[in-house]
């Protein structure tokens, strides 16, 4: 694991105050840092663990974010609820049943290389993730030399775009998602739209194929990989509508634990699974990407607030 960054050195480095819009950092829970932005458009929280957002909260408008009550904070695990970055794999790794699934992009520390002010409205953060400084324990999981880019524009929309470049000598291939846990009022009342007549390989089955009639809703466990969906989606709970642009993106994950799992999994606080609803911009499974040796891959993902 890289040593924790020194808090007042970032601040000195990369933090801004200028009237309502500021960036900081803090040392958060569990000794992890975290990143605090507000502008005249938004506000959010980012954990330097991962990268992880934690939180994004537009202008009069309520949380976005899906965050457990009894999500923990620790180094090296990952946390339950935000935005964890599913990278360079996604689900078990394909070779390694001892690796971590979803890959290790989620508990380590990313590096902060830049933050911008663009403008009263708009904040910019890039992180930087690159294999070759990391520790002996990780490194082996990933030894072709890969760095991961991840910048975000924080404004009344959240622009998240995560760039792999592969600088081995041959092709690469990654699988990866941005598993964001959405805010939802009830999901039994929420839906899914964009995904009709689309394939499914559905886990809760044996990863059965499947296809998608109208749209889709929750009332029982769903853990769904949608296939060559590049289109956008919405999510839909009655009180608002998230609408999901994405590009570089052929997957789109869907999942709720429902009850019986949600209580197994013991993070999720109580009745949590009601509150929230995983819908995944990806990469995985037939949808992976392969990277020419030199050359990157680019997944843009931006969401907005639609009201009702």
């Amino acid at each position: 694991m890289m040593n924790t960054p020194n808090v007042e050195q970032l601040n000195k480095d990369l933090s801004f105050a200028n009237g309502f819009h500021s960036l900081v950092f803090k040392m958060g829970k569990g000794g992890i840092p975290v990143i605090e932005i507000k502008n005249e458009q938004s506000r959010a929280a980012i954990s330097l663990q991962g990268a992880h957002i934690l939180s994004w909260v537009p202008a009069g408008e309520d949380e976005v974010i899906w965050l457990s009550d009894e999500a923990k904070f620790e180094p090296g695990k990952s946390v339950r609820g935000g935005v964890p970055i599913c990278w360079p794999w996604f689900g078990p790794h394909v070779s390694n049943s001892d690796y971590p699934a979803h890959g290790f992009a989620r508990t380590v520390l990313w590096q902060v290389t830049k933050t911008e002010a663009v403008s009263a409205g708009e904040t910019q953060i890039t992180f930087q993730l690159d294999t070759r400084q990391l520790d002996d324990a990780v490194k082996p999981m990933w030894p072709l030399p890969t760095i991961a880019e991840y910048r975000l524009t924080i404004s009344e929309t959240i622009t998240m775009e995560l760039t792999t470049y592969n600088h081995s000598e041959q092709v690469m291939t990654i699988g990866q998602a941005l598993h964001t846990y959405f805010k939802v009022a009830d999901v039994s009342c929420t839906s899914v739209l964009g995904l009709d007549g689309k394939d499914y390989l559905d886990k809760t089955d044996g990863f059965t194929r499947k296809v998608q009639t109208g749209a889709v809703t929750i009332s029982e466990e769903v853990d769904r990989v949608y296939l060559d969906t590049p289109d956008d989606i919405v999510i839909n709970d009655n009180k608002r509508k998230i609408v999901i642009k994405k590009q570089g993106s052929q997957s789109t994950v869907v999942w709720n634990p429902w009850k019986d799992v949600a209580d197994k999994m013991g993070d999720l606080g109580e009745d949590g699974y009601l509150r929230m609803l995983c819908v995944e911009s990806a990469n995985a499974v037939e949808d992976t990407v392969d990277i020419d040796a030199g050359g990157s891959h680019t997944l843009l993902v931006t969401y907005e607030l639609e009201s009702i």
